[in-house]
């Protein structure tokens, strides 16, 4: 059973949807974003944090570690073939995990 938060968004509401989230892009039927990070271990700490958020949610992105010290987040909810409520939603969640990190150890966009 898809609850409202899985059903595929329209257009209309996906480009309003993406508008709101910085660094996000649509490619194809999902959305992704790339973060840089410092080094492996605070790439991997990154990926150790969205696993708990994407645990937590019940909703799980393909995580990419790339050279190191990227890692691309790619969502997509796989029982409507498309972005949903449920990936801006996690989208926003990752956003909100990774502001303020300190020491330097956080994530730039790339």
């Amino acid at each position: 059973m898809i609850d409202d938060r899985e059903a595929r968004l329209g257009d209309p509401a996906l480009a309003d949807a993406l508008a709101s989230l910085e660094g996000w892009d649509r490619e194809g039927e999902s959305i992704t974003r790339r973060f840089r990070f410092k080094g492996f271990k605070a790439a991997i700490a990154f990926v150790n944090r969205v696993a708990d958020l994407v645990n937590a949610a019940n909703h799980h992105p393909d995580i990419h570690l790339e050279h190191y010290k990227h890692v691309r987040i790619v969502l997509t909810t796989h029982k409507v073939k498309g972005i949903s409520q449920a990936d801006i939603d996690l989208a926003r969640a990752i956003d909100d995990a990774v502001q303020g990190n300190a020491g330097g150890s956080g994530p730039n966009e790339t």
